[in-house]
């Protein structure tokens, strides 16, 4: 049986741009349970992927700073948009932060395709099991067996089962003795309360918020649903949120007292939002729809309740609906500058299995990117 250099488990972001940055030297197949690459990278942002952010630091992730700051570094937001452009794209920048391909997603993923086709592709297969014996890795498929000297572990999280995603990167590190936290749906809709059911009322309704989670203070649109709030903010809030309050700011660019003082009309037609939205928020902070001139002062401080609408989501919208997954390997596991494992030596985990998790934005590709990337140089020093 042929003993490959290096086997990749999945053919995802990370997967392939660690695979596309590998010495030609070495022998590589890349195995995916899906019959097509990228599945993830092709749907991603409306078929268009978000590829990364104007803006990447560590506090637009959730998990380990020092590991996320020391691969990030090593291969940054402008080394990709440099790998990018050496292989004639040029994404566009959407809302002043996001970087989208200008026309598809197929734009990177036939990129990435090309960098990789003098590799072994193996699709169709779903990966059982990993055991090791004598430096060699035995890796069962539902198709047979193959064996290599190393192998990096890209198979994402949970979410997006019909495209094939399983938690059999987790099985794969317990079996190794390497500790890792079960996954949790991230970047997902919040469910509310009976006290919040009137958010249900708005479904399709739209508005700039700020969401303040525990520290964190995210701003975006925030979506109305029937299940709950969704939208831009509300999925990234969701990184952060475990239990307990969340507060909005319905107006983070105006002042409430500001604009009914002095007016005659009535509160809700002085708010900047959708009359319905106006009148329910009202509502639900308890406030009479009345003339501006005649609010008392008392009336007034619960007005400011407008900026800072708190309460406690019920749950979220599950994995079904999860654009990622939060946790992983846990990051005490892994060697910082391979991520290759503490406890096995040559098993390397990368992108969504490891447990760092990005906001909504582009953040999770290019934690993907660069993961992929700074482990393949890694292997590439020991030729």
């Amino acid at each position: 049986m042929k003993i490959y250099d290096v086997l990749i488990l999945g053919a995802g972001a990370s997967g392939l741009m660690c695979a596309s940055h590998l010495s030609k030297k070495f022998s590589v197949a890349i195995i995916d349970v899906n019959a097509k690459v990228a599945q993830k990278l092709k749907v991603s942002g409306g078929g268009k992927c978000n590829i990364t952010n104007v803006s990447v630091g560590t506090d637009n992730f959730d998990g380990d700073s020092e590991l996320i700051s020391s691969v990030i570094d090593r291969f940054s937001k402008e080394d990709l948009l440099k790998f990018l452009s050496d292989n004639s794209i040029t994404p566009v920048i959407r809302k002043n932060r996001y970087y989208f391909c200008k026309d598809s997603s197929d734009e990177i993923i036939n990129v990435l395709k090309r960098l990789t086709k003098h590799q072994d592709l193996i699709l169709n297969r779903e990966i059982l099991e990993v055991t090791k014996k004598d430096d060699i890795f035995e890796i069962k498929t539902s198709k047979g067996s193959l064996k290599a000297k190393r192998v990096v572990v890209a198979t994402g999280g949970k979410s997006f089962k019909t495209l094939g995603a399983s938690d059999i990167g987790l099985s794969i590190a317990k079996s190794f003795g390497i500790d890792a936290k079960e996954f949790t749906p991230a970047l997902v809709g919040l469910t509310v309360q009976k006290d919040q059911f009137w958010m249900k009322e708005l479904s399709g309704l739209s508005c700039y918020v700020n969401i303040k989670v525990d520290d964190k203070i995210l701003d975006e649109d925030l979506l109305f649903a029937h299940k709950g709030i969704s939208g831009p903010v509300v999925l990234s809030a969701s990184l952060y949120w475990r239990k307990g309050n969340i507060s909005i700011d319905f107006l983070p660019n105006k002042k409430i007292l500001d604009l009914v003082k002095g007016s005659k009309k009535l509160v809700s037609s002085v708010i900047p939002l959708p009359k319905r939205l106006s009148v329910a928020i009202l509502k639900a902070i308890k406030v009479e729809d009345i003339e501006c001139k005649k609010l008392t002062n008392e009336i007034k401080e619960k007005l400011l309740a407008i900026h800072n609408y708190e309460f406690a989501p019920a749950g979220n919208f599950g994995f079904s609906k999860a654009e990622v997954s939060r946790g992983g390997v846990c990051a005490k596991e892994l060697h910082i500058d391979s991520l290759e494992a503490k406890a096995a030596k040559n098993l390397h985990f990368i992108g969504e299995v490891v447990d760092v998790t990005g906001e909504l934005g582009g953040y999770n590709f290019q934690w993907a990117f660069s993961s992929g990337v700074v482990c393949a140089r890694e292997m590439n020093k020991s030729l």
